[in-house]
């Protein structure tokens, strides 16, 4: 996959989501209805324990505006490009599915603090060794 294509096919985007930017490192989805983006950054593990073996990982924000500031808040992280795409995706449609038009970002807020990021870790990672 080229770096600058979108991670989630047109087609897998749930109704009103659109890609807004991507590159090697970042990619951002933004719907209007509620307005919000949601971005998957690659950043580097400088604070994560030594012995987890991270030198990055993928942070998931929302923002949204309020007013004439835009406001970005954490959703997570993970550890896997596969996982930052998989959670976003989440988000999408836990938005799409509990956020009506006119609820704002609070209540936007609310539902992304519900999406589980460990669900999101591969089968094999989750098990320990016997």
């Amino acid at each position: 996959m080229s770096p600058d294509q979108p991670p989630i096919p047109h087609e897998a985007l749930p109704p009103g989501w659109g890609p807004a930017d991507c590159c090697d490192g970042r990619f951002v989805y933004r719907s209007s209805q509620p307005p919000i983006k949601l971005i998957a950054d690659r950043t580097a593990a400088n604070r994560a324990h030594p012995g987890l073996g991270l030198c990055r990982y993928w942070e998931l924000r929302y923002r949204y505006f309020l007013a004439d500031r835009a406001i970005t808040e954490s959703i997570g992280r993970v550890s896997t490009r596969r996982a930052a795409v998989d959670g976003l995706l989440e988000c999408m449609q836990r938005i799409n599915r509990t956020v009506s038009k006119v609820d704002g970002p609070v209540e936007v807020g609310d539902v992304l603090d519900r999406v589980s990021l460990s669900d999101f870790v591969p089968d094999g990672l989750s098990r320990s060794s016997p």
